[in-house]
């Protein structure tokens, strides 16, 4: 629909008589304001209010999982072909924690020497992620979160924090004494966190700051 040029008495008539012409809310619509008008002397030399309305486009109906998937795929293909990478993307299922977590679809990169793609800590993985994410916002003109990693990488690691913490848990329950582990990603302390939420020797607490925060695991008192 195009814009509507309109004139009235002052601008808040003109905006009514807009709405009322294009059967609009206020929410609905940008209003212009080309002229505020003037009263002139004595009700001489007056000028009408003139504005321009314009319909704003509403977003679509909310994507489903399965149009995020397809839109975030083509997004992280079109970057890794912008990086030269020889890599495909394939869509894989939500796990239970990426859902909590908000994630509507998972993306995994697939192909030969990758690792630039995660990086220390999987810093690079998580700044591709986050990229992804922009883009797809605004594909879709809607927020919309998905995962994205690199030859499984995420779920690989997710595995060996949970080994890491049992096996942290068992040490702490023996010996009685807190342990400290190193400096990890706010997702990564929260696999911490869950996978000993139920433990009954041991507790968990991140200290720190930033980059520097950790999860230390001690007994319970």
């Amino acid at each position: 629909m195009e814009s509507l040029e309109v004139t009235a008495r002052t601008v808040n008539e003109a905006i009514a008589k807009a709405l009322a012409q294009l059967g609009k809310t206020r929410d609905e619509v940008d209003v212009s304001v080309l002229s505020e008008g003037s009263r002139g002397i004595l009700g001489i030399g007056g000028e009408d209010a003139r504005i321009l309305v314009s319909p704003r486009e509403m977003p679509s109906a909310r994507p489903t999982p399965g149009d995020v998937g397809k839109v975030a795929s083509e997004v992280v293909q079109t970057l890794l072909d912008g990086m030269g990478l020889d890599a495909e993307v394939e869509l894989r299922p939500v796990s239970p924690d990426a859902a909590q977590n908000g994630f509507a679809a998972c993306v995994n990169v697939v192909g030969e020497d990758l690792g630039i793609l995660i990086g220390r800590r999987g810093e690079t993985l998580g700044a591709l992620q986050f990229v992804t994410n922009l883009i797809l916002g605004k594909r879709l003109r809607r927020w919309a979160k998905v995962q994205v990693d690199v030859e499984n990488y995420r779920v690989r690691r997710e595995q060996t924090l949970r080994g890491l913490a049992q096996r942290v848990a068992a040490r702490v329950q023996e010996t009685g004494l807190p342990f400290t582990l190193e400096a990890m990603p706010a997702n990564e302390r929260r696999i911490v966190h869950l996978a000993l939420a139920n433990h009954p020797a041991v507790a968990t607490a991140s200290h720190g700051e930033g980059d520097q925060r950790r999860v230390v695991i001690s007994p319970k008192r």
